[in-house]
Parts: C-alpha cells; sequence; structure tokens
C-alpha cells in the first residue's frame, strides 16, 4: 500500500520533474536530450545484461573497478552501466567508450520500470551506495532477478529520513538479495532500517580500490614541472558556491606568504564553472580555465578545473588539497582522492557521507579539519611552508589507503554468488 502511495505521488509530480530538468538545462543542454530513456520508453538493445546503476559521477568513478573486474570475470555477458545525471553519463563514456552499454535509468514509475525490466532481463542489478528504488526493486523481485546494493553506505542522517518512511523501506530492503557495506556501522544501520542481516557482507569501500600506476605517477610529477616548473600549488576539488568564496579568501591571504601560489579550483557541478571563474575575477584573481590548455603563465593566480573526470590529475599536481562539499553542510566528497596520491588532506566539518573514511585519515593523521577561511589558509600555510610534514602526512593518509584496498574482490565474489 506504502509503495502504491509512493507511486502515485511520484506520477502526480512527474510534470514538476519534467520541468525540473528543463530548469537543469538551462547551464547543462544535456538535461533537455534522451527524455525517452528516463520514461523507459528507449532503451538499448541488450538483453541478460549485468546492470549496473551509478547516479552520477561520484558513483561511477567508485563503480570502475567493479565493472572492470566484472568485465573480466564474465567477459561473454553483457553490461549495461546506467546513471541519472549527465556528468555520470560522460563519465561511462570517458571511462569505457563502447566497451559497455548506457543509458539513463528510467524514472521510479511502475510503467517505465515495468519496462525496462522485462525488455532489459538482467541477469544482476548492481546498485551503488544508496541508489535504492522501490519500484525497480520491487520490479526486479517480482521477475526473480538479484539485487546487489553495492559500496552500500548509510550516514545517520541518511537513515533518520529513510526511518521517515519506514513502511515503504523495510519492503524494499527485504527484496535485496545482497547488500556489501563499506563499514559495519553502515551495515548496521541498513539492519535496523530492516535489511536482513543474513544478506550482508561487510567488504570496505571501493574507493580505496584506485587504479593509480607507478608510471601515472610519474605522468603527473613531469606534468607538473612542465607546466608550473617550481611554483607551488593547492588544490580546492569538488567545491560548492559558499565554498568558491572561503578557498578565494585563503587563497588572497597565502599570497601574502607564497606571492607565486596557484590555486586550482574545480567545482562540482558544471553548471558553477562559470559562476566559480566570475567571483575569482570579481576578486582581482589573474584568472584561467583548464579547458583552455594554453599554457599558464606566471601572472595566472587561479585555475579553473573546468573539465569532467580530470580531478584525480588535478591533486596529483597540487602541494595539498581541500575537499570541498565540507565547509557547507553537503556531507563532503572523497577525500581518498588525493590521499592515494600521498597528498596532505583538508576538510571541513561536514563529512558525513564520508564518516568512517575521514575519521581514518584523521586518526592517521593524513588529514586535518578546518572551520572556514581563515582555519584554511593557516593549514595551507603550515602545509606549504614546511614541505617535510606535508609529505609525512600525505604518506600517513596514503598508508590507510593501501591498507584499505581490496573491497573490488570481495564485493565482485559476492556478485558473483548472485549470478
Amino acid at each position: 500500500m506504502n509503495r502504491l502511495l509512493y507511486s502515485l505521488v511520484l506520477t502526480l509530480l512527474l510534470p514538476l520533474i519534467l520541468l525540473y530538468l528543463l530548469w537543469r538545462s538551462r547551464k547543462t543542454p544535456e538535461y533537455r536530450q534522451r527524455w525517452g530513456e528516463r520514461l523507459g520508453l528507449t532503451l538499448p538493445d541488450v538483453t541478460d545484461a549485468i546492470v549496473v546503476h551509478c547516479a552520477s559521477m561520484g558513483e561511477t568513478l567508485a563503480a570502475v573497478p567493479l565493472i572492470k573486474a566484472l568485465k573480466t570475470r564474465y567477459p561473454d555477458k553483457p553490461i549495461l552501466v546506467t546513471s541519472f545525471t549527465p556528468s555520470g553519463s560522460e563519465q561511462v563514456r570517458q571511462r569505457f567508450g563502447d566497451e559497455v552499454s548506457h543509458c539513463y535509468l528510467p524514472l521510479d514509475l511502475p510503467f517505465a520500470t515495468a519496462r525496462f525490466i522485462k525488455r532489459i532481463k538482467p541477469a544482476l542489478v548492481v546498485l551503488m551506495e544508496t541508489e535504492l528504488w522501490p519500484n525497480l526493486v520491487n520490479q526486479c523481485h517480482k521477475r526473480q532477478v538479484p539485487v546487489m546494493l553495492s559500496n552500500a553506505r548509510m550516514s545517520e542522517r541518511s537513515a533518520r529520513g529513510y526511518a521517515r518512511f519506514r513502511r515503504l523501506t523495510r519492503p524494499m530492503l527485504a527484496q535485496l538479495d545482497a547488500v556489501a557495506a563499506q563499514s559495519a556501522d553502515d551495515g548496521a544501520r541498513l539492519v535496523t532500517l530492516g535489511l536482513d542481516p543474513a544478506k550482508l557482507t561487510i567488504c570496505g569501500s571501493l574507493k580505496f580500490d584506485l587504479d593509480l600506476s607507478h608510471a601515472q605517477l610519474g605522468d603527473l610529477k613531469n606534468a607538473r614541472e612542465a607546466g608550473f616548473g617550481s611554483r607551488k600549488i593547492w588544490c580546492a576539488g569538488s567545491t560548492h558556491p559558499g565554498e568558491f568564496e572561503q578557498a578565494l579568501s585563503a587563497h588572497r591571504a597565502l599570497l601574502r606568504f607564497h606571492p607565486d601560489l596557484l590555486l586550482l579550483l574545480v567545482p562540482r557541478h558544471p553548471e558553477q564553472f562559470d559562476h566559480a571563474e566570475a567571483l575569482a575575477r570579481e576578486a582581482g584573481f589573474s584568472t584561467a580555465r583548464r579547458s583552455a590548455g594554453d599554457a599558464v603563465d606566471e601572472a595566472v593566480q587561479v585555475i579553473i578545473g573546468d573539465t569532467m573526470g580530470e580531478l584525480l590529475t588535478l591533486y596529483g599536481l597540487a602541494d595539498a588539497a581541500f575537499v570541498g562539499g565540507s565547509l557547507i553542510d553537503r556531507g563532503g566528497h572523497n577525500p581518498l582522492e588525493p590521499a592515494a596520491l600521498a597528498k596532505p588532506v583538508l576538510m571541513g566539518p561536514h563529512f558525513f557521507n564520508f564518516q568512517e573514511i575521514g575519521q581514518a585519515l584523521l586518526q592517521s593523521g593524513g588529514m586535518a579539519l578546518v572551520n572556514n577561511a581563515d582555519e584554511l589558509a593557516d593549514q595551507l600555510e603550515h602545509l606549504l611552508s614546511l614541505r617535510n610534514q606535508a609529505e609525512q602526512m600525505g604518506h600517513q593518509g596514503q598508508r590507510v589507503v593501501d591498507t584499505n584496498r581490496g573491497a573490488t574482490e570481495r564485493q565482485l565474489a559476492l556478485a558473483s554468488s548472485l549470478l
């Protein structure tokens, strides 16, 4: 009954959802395209596929090692990667090209999800992190399609939200076939919400399994020397409005001590590229855009990272990294990317989306917290001036990443048990 009410409300909201996509398309035209896929009317020509759903860019990047492992284990079985956002779609194209099929996952409307599952006939559906959709899970359950929640996380805040709709959440969790949780705390919250403990496996996070070769690290070092010489660089990655201003304020303070310092300011969402650039120019900084591809002269003080899928590279060019979504109440973004590159990591206090990972980095000494622009500037001044301490901090964070690798194999084994 609760799922029927949910479906009715979602159906009534469909005109508003389509209007929202139109509104988003003002700055990101891709939102105006491929609506047939979003309604389950236009579907790829694949059947008996392993479907891996990654909502956006972050989930797609996390899923890369698992998708590669599935392709290796099951070379004759097609893989269909689905997403909700154009940035996620673009990452699938960049990472896999035509090696996998791709489409937008239909909205969680009964007719759309039923048509999707009936047409694709998945061998397995893998949902990444917190992508729980009642009608999709129910349609899979009705057609005996196994569903695995992979790299599952459930923050205290998210658990409170799901608990408000317990009569909808509990039956949905009961219909899952397996859950690979990132941590024991994530798993415990899912069990409290209604997951059968017998279906839970603590596997760790796929985000520890970053694929970084020595050649890649060498390329980053060479690219830095060729493009920026001996200039000191810091990167503010995955930042949002409200953080752009704080990063620029910290950068202004740091220029008093390091006049040739360069800031790589990387907005989380493409529609914010222009806004970030405008703020930097209004603040009086000589500003360039990464996508221009031009040589960066010594007068440039800020580079806007406006290229997709290049954040790891930009972290690799820097001496220190601030990870955004954490000075504002967004829950933070992935601190493991700079940590894996042995970069000292700074975050704001709001990192609940990466609570266990953040605590592990804090306890190791590989990450420090800042509460505002002044503290950000102070910590960066310390790291930029005391190079040995910065390197030690970076290696401590890298050690956390290295010692927690292996989630891909564990989650692959769980997926294989369902196939």
